[in-house]
């Protein structure tokens, strides 16, 4: 009978290994033998990966069926560490090692002299142990001061002296991490970061299978699956893939950000961390995904914001976070036990961009806060005219301009102050006042939900002072909306939105 994972728990010495039909495997063969499984049986190979479905997925699928290492290359943010950590779901459970073997000898193949030893020794009985494939898993971040013996191994004077043993006896031998990855999958994060020479030591693994430690004429062969993950070369200065290693990784996988904000909401609402509290006490509008995700879609196409370096996802995830908190900070002060998210919370998702893009020149003349007061202010004008009319384009309607009476109200020299913290009650009575903006809200996105009603009202607010309509201002507080003209002809606020 062929051996199955059924047969670990009753297994504990070689000879009961080798009576339950047990033959050795390789890593790779083993992860193409339990993908060939899930696509036969119409199983995700990766979960939880949202936007690369027809991309990234059938890339990486093929690479495994064709047994190769590979390279994530892409910019920062893009899951490259996720989808290599999640390939350990595909080895099998457990597998057998000899036990106390620090290589994972497999017993029917034994690589080290202990295990070998052992092996002769005691025969049959020799013990066996059961490894967990999470076991099986080995990640480094390349960084600058990465050692060949870091990653390969040396001679450990310690351990000679101890033992007694002279420098030329392979007992001395201390191994590196890759040695100790042996039957299961080795991750390099930021391949470029390894200084060359490192990277050169790596040529002999990924072509011929083994590694040669120090002044040691053996050569152990080893059983690895190498995945490597990297930004594009030209992203700093840092350094770059050596030709030949690259060339010796058989699949580079080209990774990307989300292709649309439906996509990128899924992610972003799957990796947030919203805590209990904040689910049950603060509502989020569809609409205020949308905003967060679109001010990220703008920043990977502004001109202030370096392309090269990229923007995360985690800059959504952590203002979707932020955005949650800021509401939930206003219900606890003004005693709600439930509060709504609203327009001007996304002021609150500053910090959340600030730290996360990288700006060109242009950008730091700018300054952070005001590239991100930009930034929020581009997310709301793409978003504004997929619902509601153009501000610019309704001027010109022959049936009348729709936000003519909202225009008229702020021309008679009114204005609307929004603080960050005010009650449920100030915030509602200062929209109400507006005229024409309720009925605009019912016309345009019709909603039997008082707070999403208040929420929209707000957002033609500020729709309209992306269009210069009305005029928008940052104050200590909060926000002002006031007449477009009567703000020109008073003066420009240095903190002007």
């Amino acid at each position: 009978m062929p051996f199955t994972q059924a047969d670990t728990k009753n297994i504990s010495t070689l000879g009961a290994l080798k009576a339950a039909g047990y033959l050795p495997e390789s890593v790779k063969q083993e992860l193409r033998r339990n993908l060939m499984a899930k696509l036969s049986n119409g199983e995700p190979a990766f979960e939880g990966i949202w936007g690369y479905e027809e991309t990234v997925i059938p890339d990486v699928e093929r690479a495994i069926l064709s047994m190769h290492n590979m390279n994530f290359l892409g910019l920062r943010g893009q899951a490259k560490t996720r989808m290599a950590r999640q390939m350990v779901h595909l080895l099998d459970e457990y597998v057998p090692v000899v036990a106390a073997s620090e290589l994972n000898d497999d017993p029917l193949k034994p690589l080290s002299r202990f295990a070998q030893e052992l092996i002769a020794e005691q025969g049959d009985e020799t013990p066996i142990a059961w490894l967990h494939r999470d076991d099986r898993y080995v990640e480094k971040l390349a960084t600058p001061d990465v050692s060949v013996a870091d990653l390969i191994g040396d001679a450990d004077p310690i351990k000679a002296a101890t033992l007694k043993l002279p420098y030329s006896d392979e007992r001395v031998l201390h191994f590196g991490l890759i040695p100790r990855a042996h039957r299961g999958i080795f991750v390099i994060n930021e391949l470029p970061d390894l200084q060359a020479r490192i990277q050169v030591a790596l040529f002999n693994i990924l072509q011929e299978g083994d590694i040669q430690i120090r002044g040691f004429r053996k050569r152990i062969p080893l059983d690895i699956l190498f995945v490597f993950t990297a930004n594009p070369e030209d992203y700093t200065n840092r350094g770059s893939i050596v030709t030949p290693l690259k060339d010796r990784i058989e699949s580079q996988i080209l990774t990307h950000y989300p292709k649309s904000i439906a996509v990128g909401r899924k992610i972003t609402e799957q990796e947030a961390q919203l805590k209990p509290e904040q689910v049950a006490s603060v509502t989020i509008p569809d609409l205020a995904y949308d905003l967060v995700e679109q001010i990220a879609a703008e920043a990977r196409k502004s001109e202030l914001v370096d392309v090269k370096s990229g923007v995360s996802a985690r800059l959504t995830i952590s203002a979707l976070e932020n955005l949650a908190s800021a509401a939930e900070r206003r219900g606890l002060k003004t005693g709600l036990a439930r509060t709504h998210v609203r327009m001007s919370d996304l002021w609150a998702i500053i910090p959340s961009i600030t730290g996360k893009v990288e700006l060109v020149y242009e950008g730091e003349q700018e300054g952070p806060l005001v590239v991100a007061q930009n930034l929020i202010g581009k997310a709301i004008r793409t978003l504004f005219v997929q619902q509601w009319p153009h501000p610019e384009r309704a001027k010109k309607r022959k049936a009348g301009n729709p936000y003519q009476s909202v225009v008229n109200w702020f021309g008679t020299g009114q204005t609307v102050e929004i603080l960050f913290d005010d009650t449920e009650e100030a915030y509602r009575a200062k929209l109400d006042l507006v005229d024409g903006l309720a009925d605009l809200v019912e016309t345009y996105a019709a909603t039997s939900e008082a707070d999403l009603r208040y929420f929209l009202m707000e957002f033609v607010l500020h729709g309209l002072a992306e269009y210069s309509t009305v005029s928008r201002q940052t104050v200590e507080q909060g926000l002002t909306f006031a007449d477009l003209l009567g703000t020109m002809f008073s003066g420009p606020d240095e903190d002007e939105a």
